[in-house]
């Protein structure tokens, strides 16, 4: 009978047959990495991707699961791995273990941003992009050690979404791996102030394409679920993807990596003046309305003890008591030391 490690190493060698060693052979297995606002939604879009009818649940910091699909008949289902990030950016440090090395040419990011809290939207998302982007650019610089040939591929793969004669290619700065933004509670966004909704559509606009990201709301419409797991099937199985586009403030907006420009943005002129690389500074400081003022108002949980989707009873009965007995004993010790002093 086979042992444990001879199914490993089978596996292992199976899964080589369907990796990519830099010869272009189309990999079998992908990942998605659902990162974004706490509480936004991640949960319920990777449900409803994979046709499963159950209520989502609180994501415990960094949880796993996987799809499969067939390609044909007779032929081995390809599998997708679906990672999820909870707790908005309080545990940016758990990015780190799904995207390695080994599985970054087949790895995707999904950002959910909940926009029915407007004013944590652009903290959220840059403090995300940045601890994901600083630590993909590590991944991409050690596979270059060991197999300089991918590493280029995929730095060269960055573009493949920016037709060369984009007016501004020059001008963008793609993220390393495919990513899409996902806006999601659409339906309560919908109900607000014209002109803020105005600003963060020509925002979230301007950051997908600066990073050439896909970007689309979502709400609990199933035609717009229906769109969104269109797009997520095509990052894990490498569905053909969707050339639609809507750019209309009043509508969900749909625009897909590499459809939108600066000019139908709205904004070419104002960052006429601007380094590129500078322009999402001068967004986060100069052109946010009620969006930047957020940065000082985003307060994530730090400390997981006392987050109230973590709660269990008797244990937080007991920390409860330990943390009375605590506080009584620094009093009698403080007593202590103030009668030492009287006494001497």
């Amino acid at each position: 009978s086979e042992t444990l490690w001879d199914i490993a190493k089978a596996e292992v060698e199976k899964r080589g047959r369907n990796g990519i060693e830099g010869d272009g052979v189309e990999i079998g297995e992908k990942s998605v990495f659902f990162i974004g606002s706490k509480n936004g939604g991640k949960t319920t879009i990777i449900l409803r991707c994979l046709d499963r009818d159950e209520p989502p649940k609180p994501t415990l910091a960094l949880e796993y699961t996987y799809g499969r699909r067939a390609k044909g008949h007779n032929t081995p289902k390809d599998i997708a791995h679906f990672w999820e990030l909870g707790g908005g950016t309080s545990l940016l440090d758990l990015i780190s273990i799904p995207i390695t090395s080994d599985a970054l040419r087949t790895f995707s990011i999904v950002l959910v941003l909940d926009l029915s809290k407007p004013n944590d939207l652009w903290p959220t998302m840059e403090n995300l992009l940045q601890a994901t982007r600083s630590h993909v650019d590590k991944m991409i610089m050690k596979l270059g050690k060991t197999n300089s040939k991918a590493a280029s591929e995929m730095r060269q793969k960055m573009w493949s979404n920016m037709q060369k004669d984009h007016p501004d290619r020059e001008l963008i700065d793609p993220f390393p791996i495919p990513l899409v933004i996902i806006g999601s509670k659409y339906d309560i966004f919908q109900d607000f102030d014209s002109e803020k909704r105005k600003v963060i559509c020509k925002t979230l606009r301007f950051v997908a394409h600066y990073y050439g990201a896909s970007l689309m709301f979502a709400s609990k419409s199933e035609a717009l679920l229906l769109k969104i797991r269109g797009v997520i099937n095509q990052l894990a199985f490498g569905i053909d993807k969707s050339k639609s586009i809507c750019v209309d403030q009043n509508k969900p907006l749909f625009i897909t990596a590499g459809l939108d420009s600066l000019s139908h943005i709205g904004w070419e002129e104002d960052l006429v003046e601007f380094e590129m690389d500078s322009s999402l500074e001068w967004l986060r400081t100069g052109s946010m309305i009620s969006i930047e003022d957020s940065i000082n108002t985003l307060k994530d949980i730090k400390d997981p003890a006392r987050d109230p989707q973590y709660a269990e009873s008797e244990v937080d009965e007991m920390r409860i008591q330990k943390d009375q007995e605590l506080e009584q004993y620094k009093r009698s010790s403080s007593k202590s030391w103030k009668q030492i002093e009287l006494d001497s």
